[in-house]
């Protein structure tokens, strides 16, 4: 039976309707180990490729999808075991501790996972960006099972974190609490000032006010004392007529 193969110039080519959702196992057990012992694999459907040659931008395949490649991890330095994992415009840095990958029926540690955030520029004042590898290993097998080439296979899956729409408010506020705090200032209305053009009333300073009230307030009470007085002396006019 011919062996099918999904796989073409590097893509990942599935019929309509297939999606490829391996679990943690499945592709450490299935498939890592299978390549890693020369054994025939489920499917073609991974290809061979050196993550770190390119940006994970510019790896085959659709970006905007889930991506899983088998690479070589090349050393960092000739004694160490530390890898290289930097790129053209950036580095792959290891982020928290790794998982261990457990068999679901015998309970047995088959592989680990690292997580991998992509920075750009030089390390370590490289700005994080939201692409992420996940690097599976098989764990550390006895000598007598170890594999028969020296190549050290990993399997990797990158994908593009998408953000929620709540972490996009947050940076929308944080923009633009960082753009008032750059010189722009808050701008208030006064909202009296059209009600005081409608009954025509020139805006006052508290002293014209309050001299407008004692004025008016004195004419009025002026007023009234020149009334009194005059009805008192009318009133005692006449009753001192004979």
């Amino acid at each position: 039976m011919e062996k099918m193969s999904f796989v073409k110039n590097g893509v990942l080519r599935l019929p309509p309707g297939f999606r490829f959702h391996p679990t943690d196992e499945e592709l450490v057990v299935q498939y890592l180990k299978r390549k890693v012992f020369s054994c025939p694999l489920p499917a073609s459907i991974i290809p061979d490729f050196d993550v770190c040659k390119s940006d994970p931008w510019d790896l085959p395949g659709d970006w905007e999808q889930e991506r899983y490649f088998f690479s070589t991890r090349e050393v960092k330095y000739p004694n160490g075991n530390r890898s290289s994992r930097a790129t053209g415009s950036g580095y792959w840095k290891a982020t928290g501790i790794d998982k261990q990958i457990a068999s679901c029926r015998g309970r047995q540690l088959v592989g680990m996972k690292k997580t991998l955030v992509f920075y750009k520029g030089k390390a370590p004042h490289g700005s994080r960006t939201d692409w992420i590898m996940h690097e599976y290993r098989l764990a550390n097998a006895p000598t007598s099972l170890q594999p028969p080439n020296n190549e050290n296979w990993v399997l990797c899956r990158i994908f593009l974190k998408k953000r929620t729409a709540k972490k996009e408010d947050e940076t929308t506020e944080m923009n633009r609490g960082a753009s008032l705090g750059n010189g722009t200032k808050p701008v208030f209305y006064d909202f009296l000032a059209r009600e005081r053009a409608d009954l025509n009333l020139a805006p006052a300073s508290s002293s014209s006010g309050s001299s407008g009230v004692t004025v008016l307030s004195s004419n009025h009470q002026t007023s009234d004392d020149h009334e009194e007085s005059s009805s008192c002396s009318s009133f005692t006019t006449l009753r001192r007529k004979p």
